[in-house]
């Protein structure tokens, strides 16, 4: 039989009892047309006018009616009656702007659904590329199915196509998960496992959602942001919000036991409000029932909300909202108690000196850490602070405990510099004295010719110089005691 009779056989077939719709509502009537030469075909039926079954080898193509919709594989076959379409062997699915292989297609007419398998790959029209074991497509119909979505499980791959402002391509966004959705090639849902790797981020969750036209990317279930670049940063929550504009994440909003870390700063907060640019942080925000917490190996600021401005990362203004507290250590080289000094106060405004730029041949800027320069504390303020005196040990310093409605705190080097008190100010010094069972000043440790070398000396207590006598003292003249006369 050559391959234009069986071809004319084929759609004849099809046809017989398929009801031709009218063209442009979307629906496909398939249509079998031979690929070559050497299409095979053979056609049975149960009963004379039953639904037939049609089995084609030989490189097979079929299309559907008045669309420009089109499936090529190495063989197909043709079930009437479930209107069932198998194609096996290279398979080819190509409708304007998208695009589906695999080592096997199923076509079920009915719903108008592709199931493909074994190696697939799908190009979607934004250019974005999902590869996997399984897939199935559901075609875009008028009047039944307003928009194209297209669902892979195993644990598929997806590259999601960036432009930037310019229109110009560049580096795609990667994202696996156990199972992957996405609709109208713009909404992405994805579950199991999430993994998504950007050029500026890394972020991994048990379950993501994503929106391409309002770039937004929704991760939910215990995830974790990466941020890339000089200097980088890590995010944790129970849910995260990034949002992006040409294609670069601007910010990032995590709530729920949200934890941010940067260097050595560690931001901690029921909510954690992130703005970036050019990867790097550059302000935060925090707030939530558990109270706004920063710390760092030195200090340690804990309010109702905080406020950090960080231009390219750099630790640069922190402040603190309502019954704030600002602890930091003093020091140890001068002060060695264990304690904190702190300040209190309404509002808490910590300020940090911003570090010159060095060679990068020099040193690593990653590492440069800020010096806190001031602190001040506005409304109910008070402050206690240890101080090395000349009298103490490093162990018990003195202390300084003052109060008023504004309190600058200076700090340098070696700690606490300066202390000002503004507005009804009160304060108070103590400076510890000598402990009594330590050993007078007057007593020294005196060798003993019969304690072997290298055992410890008994100290030897120094007589006291007798006093000089003095005359003794005269008795005191008596007064004598009159008694009133009674009335």
């Amino acid at each position: 039989m050559s391959a234009r009779r069986a071809g004319v056989l084929l759609t004849l077939a099809l046809c017989a009892a398929t009801v031709v719709r009218a063209q442009g509502t979307g629906r496909c009537d398939i249509e079998l047309r031979p690929a070559n030469d050497s299409t095979r075909l053979t056609s049975t039926t149960s009963t004379p006018n039953g639904p037939r079954n049609v089995f084609v080898g030989g490189r097979v193509e079929a299309r559907c009616l008045n669309q420009d919709v089109r499936l090529l594989a190495d063989s197909a076959e043709w079930y009437q009656g479930a209107q069932v379409l198998y194609l096996i062997g290279h398979v080819r699915y190509t409708e304007p702007r998208v695009r589906v292989t695999s080592d096997q297609m199923n076509y079920f007419q009915v719903d108008e659904r592709l199931v493909a398998t074994g190696n697939v790959e799908a190009t979607l029209p934004s250019g974005s590329i999902m590869r996997g074991p399984q897939a199935t497509y559901f075609r875009a119909v008028k009047g039944f199915r307003p928009t194209s979505r297209l669902e892979a499980i195993q644990r598929p791959r997806l590259w999601l196509a960036q432009r930037d402002s310019s229109g110009r391509a560049s580096e795609p966004v990667q994202m696996t998960a156990n199972q992957m959705t996405t609709e109208n090639d713009s909404l992405v849902y994805a579950g199991g496992s999430v993994e998504i790797t950007r050029s500026d981020l890394d972020a991994q969750s048990d379950s993501a959602f994503l929106d391409s036209g309002n770039g937004l990317a929704r991760l939910m279930r215990r995830p974790v942001v990466l941020g890339k670049g000089e200097r980088s940063y890590t995010l944790h929550a129970d849910q995260m919000e990034l949002y992006t504009r040409n294609r670069l994440v601007q910010r990032v909003l995590s709530q729920g036991g949200a934890r941010a870390t940067s260097g050595d700063m560690l931001l901690t907060g029921d909510t954690i409000d992130l703005r970036v640019d050019e990867n790097k942080a550059q302000a935060a925000y925090i707030w939530g029932k558990s109270r706004a917490r920063a710390v760092s190996p030195d200090r340690d600021l804990l309010a109702d909300s905080l406020a950090v401005r960080m231009p390219n990362q750099l630790l640069h203004e922190v402040r603190a909202f309502r019954l704030a507290v600002a602890t930091t250590m003093p020091d140890t080289a001068n002060i060695r108690s264990g304690e904190k000094d702190w300040l209190k106060g309404d509002t808490i405004f910590a300020y940090f000196d911003s570090l010159p730029p060095r060679p990068a041949a020099s040193a690593d800027t990653a590492t440069a850490k800020p010096k806190l320069r001031e602190l001040q504390a506005i409304g109910h303020s008070s402050a206690r602070y240890q101080m090395a005196t000349q009298t103490s040990t490093p162990e018990r310093p003195g202390i300084n405990y003052s109060r008023g409605d504004r309190i600058t705190v200076t700090m340098d080097t070696s700690g606490v510099s300066r202390v000002q008190i503004d507005e009804h100010a009160v304060g108070l010094y103590l400076e510890p004295v000598r402990d009594s069972t330590l050993l007078p000043l007057d007593v020294q440790p005196q060798p003993d010719s019969t304690t072997p070398p290298g055992s410890p000396t008994v100290p030897t207590p120094v007589k006291p110089t007798p006093p000089a006598t003095r005359p003794a003292a005269k008795p005191a003249a008596t007064v004598p005691r009159t008694t009133p006369a009674r009335p």
